[in-house]
């Protein structure tokens, strides 16, 4: 019997009646003659609540004690939707039983930032094959010691993921409150269309670039072990036509027959810009710099380094996340004397534009088209950042929703899609 592996979000199961709406779509499922496997996530803002309380109570401690404490606190909100879930496919007339990380068991690594290193399906496969919807918890796992270890923010989508691997799914539904993949975000450009498919890659750059239908890392587990995706709308009704829950196929690169030059475009304000002006230009400055942020574990993503003037200064330019930023300007003021600068300048007001398709590869004019539409609009480039299928541009954040509209429209991303998807 082919495997599915069937994941809800903490929008889809947020009360008892959204519950019963996806224990609906499992049981049609289950009629179409799949084993399913079920990762359910927190109702709705449950984490958060649970992470009010430890914040409280630990007051932003980081040492080991309070880490294993918050991970078993914020794993228990996956803990009831999974029972709750179960109970909901019982009441369908559905076998079924809950699974939490350490039954499994999902084992995980704790150094550094905790990793799914193996799941141990027997006790899983035994069940499936008993007839029984497993119903696992999201987001969490056991580590070494077996203590509960959780796997960060959107780590149900990257439990699901790497479950399909490990049993061998045909496929991982991710069913959320949109009905897939977008070409841009629709309310930023209202005639913005659902795409019937992308390459894995494609949906990695997205969701990196500021996408939030799926986690970046969930996408990277995907492609690494080639995992089909697919993305779809929890909030339909279970029997609906096909075509309306068709929702958006992720998939390898060599399962498109066509690929489009660009398939959509990614925005974000949540990066913000800092530039050191000033700095003297010798080998091992951007080491010192960078290799400071990286050690407190501050993701860089865009760099720009200006070219050297004859007075021997230059300037250099990156974004973190804004969450980081506080952080990020106390470890680079704390280097002045050594670096050298002149100045720190911090700009918050700023958004990423992405342009992504994995039919740049093979076609030349993306970013020049690109900068020409920009340019007619009088929108500033201040970064540029670019990937085999991916050109970035930092802009003022107030330009933001200009700028996915005219580039929406200059790539005919509202025309009828042309591309295909071949049948598996």
């Amino acid at each position: 019997m082919a495997r599915l592996v069937m994941k809800f979000g903490g929008t889809s199961v947020a009360t008892l009646a959204h519950m019963r709406r996806a224990a609906a779509h499992v049981a049609r499922e289950r009629k179409a003659g799949y084993a399913v496997a079920l990762v359910v996530s927190a109702m709705g803002r449950e984490t958060d609540r649970l992470e009010g309380l430890v914040q409280k109570l630990t007051r932003a401690r980081t040492d080991a004690p309070a880490r294993l404490e918050r991970d078993a606190v914020l794993a228990s909100g996956e803990q009831v939707s999974a029972g709750l879930m179960a109970l909901a496919l019982h009441e369908r007339g559905l076998a079924a039983r809950s699974w939490l990380g350490w039954q499994v068991p999902l084992r995980t690594s704790r150094n550094g930032r905790t990793r799914i290193e193996q799941i141990r399906t027997g006790a899983l496969s035994k069940s499936l094959a008993a007839g029984e919807v497993a119903v696992l918890a999201g987001f969490q796992g056991v580590d070494g010691a077996g203590r509960i270890s959780t796997l960060g923010r959107g780590g149900s989508d990257v439990s699901a993921v790497a479950l399909a691997h490990a049993l061998k799914a045909e496929r991982c539904d991710i069913y959320t409150d949109v009905d897939g993949v977008y070409t841009t975000d629709p309310r930023l450009a209202p005639e913005a269309r659902r795409l019937a498919a992308l390459a894995h890659e494609e949906m990695l750059e997205l969701a990196s670039q500021g996408a939030k239908v799926l986690q970046p890392r969930a996408v990277g587990v995907a492609m690494a072990y080639n995992v089909t995706l697919r993305v779809c709308s929890s909030f339909l009704p279970p029997h609906a036509p096909e075509a309306a829950r068709a929702g958006t196929l992720v998939c390898s690169e060599d399962a498109m027959m066509e690929k489009s030059l660009v398939s959509g475009i990614a925005s974000s304000r949540a990066d913000a810009k800092l530039t050191l002006r000033d700095v003297p230009d010798r080998p091992g400055v951007a080491a010192s710099v960078f290799g400071a942020l990286a050690k407190a574990d501050i993701n860089v993503d865009m760099i720009v380094q200006n070219i050297g003037l004859d007075d021997g200064l230059t300037d250099v330019t990156f974004t973190v996340d804004k969450s980081d930023c506080a952080r990020a300007v106390r470890l680079v003021e704390e280097q002045k004397k050594r670096l050298g600068y002149r100045e720190l300048a911090v700009s918050r007001e700023v958004a990423k534009v992405s342009v992504v398709g994995i039919g740049m590869r093979a076609h030349a004019g993306v970013a020049q088209k690109m900068f020409a539409v920009l340019a007619r609009e009088k929108i500033n480039i201040q970064v540029i950042s670019t990937s085999e299928i991916k050109v970035s541009v930092l802009i003022h954040a107030a330009e933001a929703k200009r700028a996915v509209q005219a580039l929406h429209k200059a790539y005919r991303l509202d025309a009828a899609p042309r591309r295909k998807q071949t049948q598996r």
